[in-house]
């Protein structure tokens, strides 16, 4: 700023402060409230009717075109204003002498209020801006406030003196003070402010200008006040621009946290904004859902309505009612309070009610409630504007009954009391109100005492003897805010003058002035145990810490009633004693204040339109519940799952599988473990009878593969009964086809072998190809691996896994995928063909000799088969809902198949092998008819070039055998005899015995040329090899 801005500055201030100085009327506007009335009004936040100074009267006076100064000047205009008649209605200079200035003349206390300030010298000089005075609504300044005002003054002095001489926290520095009294209205506290800036001009850009050079005026380092939100509101605007830093002890606005604003503003008390979410905490802690608000008509009230709101909404707690406070009492009249109190009514099931506002206003509110007589109507939940107020509760008490308010919590400032009852008029000269407050007090006249609105009415003279005392002096309790704030700035100075002036006694030229913005770093900093004995430091937005008190009014004997201490809340965490509250005589339990009662469980709501907080209940049908993210909606509950009791949550349902330990699974086990047993035993006699012929007769190799079939079959039930998880699902899917794929692989393979021979027989003696045991089993390999194949790419294709299946809405089934679509198929479509091609071979040779009746066996084995899995299907499918069932159908299904090729093909041989060993000879298995004749010897040459007639290995007849033939006849081949000169004799010898033989066709040798006589002999005899 240039020199002549500065100089143009400071003589508009010091213009504007002569006005002030001048100016002592009264407010025309303003309504007349009763000067009876004592409050002790914090948080004063509505600005008064307020002008400008008429700037273009200054630029004229000093000869500055105005267009300069409006875009060069630094100050804001909106931070100077003053409660005169509105400028649009001066038509004349801004100190033309007007009619209203006349009628001030001719009042009787026309230099009311009288402008004193308090001063300490000091080598630092702190303002200090108290409310001395109540706020009038017919006065500048109304009667002296005692506790609030001359006590917060006086607990300022006495902190200075345990600094400057007890503590003695700066070396060969003394703190002085200069307080002036803003009458708790903020017009009046900003012109108050201006002598706080007249010493410091010269903190504008570092430099100093001597404002007069006759007076030396000190320069203000920083200042302790304003007690009301607005005024320091409007202070902290003027210090701004001056680098002033400023530590208020009663302004709780959450604005005033704004440091892009208010960047040198500082207080010892905490944010209405922790107030706030206490209060939040208690309503909750309550179990309140449906209240009112009342809030002050102020930024105090609003910025905490606003703040009240948001936090409510997130709790989910609706507001029923939403009314203003209007501020100043003077201006609402009863039937203002009345109005408010029946919108309240209206909603009776809002029984709690936050009232965020100051004192006088709430006394209004109380005493409508008792006109109405509505005590019992509402509770009610505080802030500290009117916590613990006498104003507020004598004569209101059944209204304010049961009232939970919270207050900054504060200790007493240790040593005050007694030095604050220990003050006199003779011994405290230095307070220049204290006889104002001595007159208000003993309610007396001092004599001498200029004459004022107050004390005209006092008969009696003070006598001098009076003694202020425990029994007649209320004290604040939140004193230790002042003392907190003073002890704050000794500290930041104490802190720099040893940075700055390296600890020598006395000020160094660094700070002669001490630059404001430096002392505000330190101030942000400071650390300290103040004289209550708290520790004290300013939070991240320069605000004191949050620490409040919970207070509860209530009887404490029948009809009487106190102010008491049930809980806390200590940096966001709230403590309140339920025990201890009691919301009206008898009744300890919080009265309910909720629009609509909570649905029942297994209810949502319907909401009555235009109310966001009130409801109808239905009830959600038997498989919902209500929606957890919606509570005006039910939802379904997935498959799987049922509601609960309540139906508030969706509980899975037990998954059902054949566990091994039901009776189910023991009883197919055990099927199955007998079978195992069985056919360990069959295997076990036919390893140690392999070499005997009826062991070689049923075809050893195929004997074994049979076996392993049967066995696996058994085994497949154990896969079935145990819990299903995708590897056993895998083997399920794998063992159930795959065992039944080697079981009938095998008996195909017979069956195909029996009729190939037979049916070769009937058209030709040559012998028929692929009957060998090698041969057998590699038809039995290539039939088994078809599918191998099919279940391979199955499982590729779509891999088994295990899965929940819901066939009802009450059925939660733990099965393999191919139980649920049946693709079970796929696994038994190979198996069944095998089994109906089987079962036709079966069935063509069923007219085979008797000698070889093991195709009879097959027959029935397949026949017993088809009965036993045609009546297995309709009982699988029709018990799809009977998990335990259906599995143990299947299991014994499996078994039963495998028991019945078990006892049918290997039972008769079992029983010529065990029981009847004798028979356990070749002779023994072909028929009787042929075995008891006496035996015939024929003797069939055999060319010499010719090779012996050959066998199959293994099972079949040797070669040194081949001369026995199978219906018990010998034929004695010779060795070089000439075949065709015995040809003729041979079919003679046959032509008797042709109708006996008639069924067979005649053996054949392979290394031999015979007539078709020689084959229907040799026929026999190679079916029986063959077998």
């Amino acid at each position: 700023m240039r020199r002549g801005q500065t100089w143009l500055g400071t003589a508009t201030l010091l213009l504007i402060l002569q006005h002030s100085e001048m100016k002592h009327g009264t407010h025309v506007e303003e309504l007349q409230l009763n000067p009876t009335i004592r409050h002790h009004h914090r948080h004063r936040h509505k600005a008064e009717s307020t002008i400008e100074p008429p700037l273009d009267y200054i630029f004229d006076r000093f000869n500055v075109p105005i267009d300069g100064y409006r875009e060069k000047t630094l100050f804001d205009r909106n931070i100077i204003s003053y409660d005169i008649v509105a400028l649009e209605e001066r038509q004349n200079d801004w100190f033309n002498t007007s009619k209203e200035w006349a009628e001030l003349k001719e009042k009787k206390h026309q230099h009311w209020p009288i402008k004193r300030e308090a001063v300490i010298e000091g080598d630092l000089v702190l303002g200090g801006l108290m409310m001395v005075h109540e706020r009038s609504d017919n006065m500048t300044c109304g009667p002296v406030m005692p506790q609030g005002g001359v006590q917060a003054l006086e607990t300022m002095l006495y902190t200075l003196d345990i600094i400057n001489n007890k503590l003695k926290l700066i070396p060969g520095v003394k703190i002085g003070a200069h307080i002036l009294d803003d009458c708790d209205r903020d017009t009046y506290g900003l012109e108050m402010a201006v002598d706080f800036i007249k010493g410091s001009i010269s903190n504008i850009d570092d430099a100093e200008y001597a404002c007069n050079a006759t007076a030396v005026r000190k320069v203000i380092s920083g200042v302790v006040g304003a007690a009301s939100s607005v005024t320091s509101v409007q202070v902290a605007n003027l210090l701004r621009l001056f680098k002033i830093p400023q530590v208020s002890f009663f302004s709780t606005s959450p604005e005033l946290s704004n440091k892009a604003r208010f960047e040198y503003f500082t207080r010892t008390i905490p944010s209405d904004m922790h107030q706030v979410r206490a209060m939040v905490k208690i309503v909750i802690k309550l179990g309140w859902s449906y209240v009112s608000i009342i809030y002050e008509e102020s930024s105090y009230g609003i910025k905490a309505f606003e703040e009240l709101e948001a936090l409510l909404a997130r709790h989910g707690i609706c507001i029923a009612v939403k009314e203003k406070l209007v501020k100043d009492s003077g201006v609402a009249t009863e039937a203002a309070y009345d109005e408010i109190v029946q919108k309240l009514l209206t909603k009776p099931r809002a029984r709690g009610a936050i009232i965020f506002g100051s004192d006088q206003e709430v006394a209004g509110v109380m005493r409508a409630v008792e006109r109405l007589n509505a005590t019992g109507a509402f509770s009610w939940v505080g802030s500290d504007g009117w916590s613990a107020r006498a104003l507020v509760s004598d004569g209101n008490e059944r209204a304010v009954e049961g009232t939970i308010s919270v207050q900054p919590q504060a200790n007493d400032v240790r040593g005050f009391k007694e030095y604050f009852l220990g003050l006199n008029v003779k011994n405290n000269t230095r307070n220049p109100w204290f006889v104002e407050f001595w007159e208000d007090h003993f309610q007396c006249r001092y004599p001498g005492s200029p004459r004022t609105p107050y004390n005209g009415h006092y008969k009696r003279a003070c006598s001098g003897v009076e003694r202020l005392a425990d029994n007649n002096t209320e004290f604040e309790g939140q004193l230790q805010f002042v003392s907190d704030a003073v002890m704050a700035f000794a500290y930041a100075i104490r802190d720099m003058h040893g940075e700055v002036c390296g600890g020598r006694p006395g000020l160094c030229e660094a700070m002669r002035p001490a630059s404001g913005a430096d002392l505000l770093r330190y101030l942000r900093k400071v650390n300290f145990t103040g004289l209550s004995g708290d520790e004290f430091r300013f939070d991240a937005n320069g605000d004191g810490p949050a620490r409040y008190n919970i207070l509860h009014f209530k009887q404490v004997s029948r009809g009487v009633y106190h102010w008491v201490k049930v809980g806390q809340y200590l940096d966001t965490e709230l403590q309140l004693h339920l025990d201890a509250i009691q919301f009206k005589w008898g009744e300890r339990r919080p009265p309910e204040s909720v629009c609509s009662a909570e649905c029942e469980l297994g209810q949502a709501k319907q909401y009555v339109e235009g109310e966001s907080c009130c409801w109808h209940c239905f009830n959600c049908t038997q498989y919902e519940i209500r929606s957890p993210e919606l509570e005006t909606a039910c939802q379904v509950c997935p498959w799987g799952t049922l509601p609960d009791v309540s139906k508030t949550h969706c509980r899975p349902i037990p998954e059902a599988y054949l566990r091994p330990d039901s009776a189910w699974a023991i009883g197919a086990m055990s099927f199955s473990s007998v079978g195992i047993l069985l056919t360990a035993f069959v295997c076990g006699v036919w390893v140690r009878h392999s070499s005997t012929p009826v062991v070689r007769a049923s075809g050893r190799e195929l004997s074994y593969v049979l076996l392993a079939g049967i066995l696996m079959c058994y085994l497949v039930t154990f896969a079935l009964v145990f819990r299903p998880t995708d590897i056993l699902c895998s083997i399920q899917r794998f063992g159930t086809g795959f065992c039944f794929t080697v079981v009938y692989a095998a008996l195909l393979t017979k069956t195909n072998r029996i009729s190939r021979i037979f049916n070769a027989s009937k058209h030709s003696a040559k012998r028929p190809i692929l009957i060998s045991p090698s041969s057998q089993l590699a038809i039995c390999s290539a039939l088994v691996s078809i599918q191998v194949l099919i279940v391979v790419v199955w499982m590729i294709v779509a891999p088994a896994r295990a899965m929940f299946h819901y066939p009802t809405r009450e059925d939660n089934m733990l099965v393999c995928d191919s139980y649920v679509d049946a693709s079970y198929t796929i696994a038994f479509f190979y198996p069944v063909v095998l089994i109906v091609v089987c079962t036709v071979y079966a069935v063509l040779t069923r007219k085979i000799p008797e000698a070889f009746n093991e195709s009879k066996h097959i027959g029935f084995t397949m026949y017993t088969t088809c009965v036993i899995w045609l009546a297995f299907v309709p009982l699988y499918f029709g018990t799809a809902s009977h998990v335990p069932l259906r599995i143990t159908s299947m299991a014994v299904t499996i078994s039963l198949s495998a028991s019945v090729t078990l006892v049918c093909l290997f039972s008769p041989k079992l029983y010529i092998i065990l029981i009847r060993p004798e028979r356990n000879v070749r002779q023994s298995i072909m028929p009787v008819r042929y075995s008891h004749k006496p035996p015939t010897t024929l003797t069939l040459p055999h060319p010499a070039n010719r090779k012996p007639p050959c066998a199959d290995k293994g099972t079949q007849t040797d070669p040194a055998e081949f001369n026995k033939l199978a219906n018990g006849q010998t034929i004695l081949a010779k060795d070089g005899g000439d075949v065709q000169e015995e040809k003729k004799d041979v079919s003679e010898k046959l032509k008797d015995k042709s109708e006996k033989i008639k069924d067979y066709d005649g053996v054949k040798c392979n290394s031999a040329k015979v007539s078709r006589e020689d084959k229907k002999v040799r026929a026999p005899s190679e079916k029986l090899e063959g077998l």
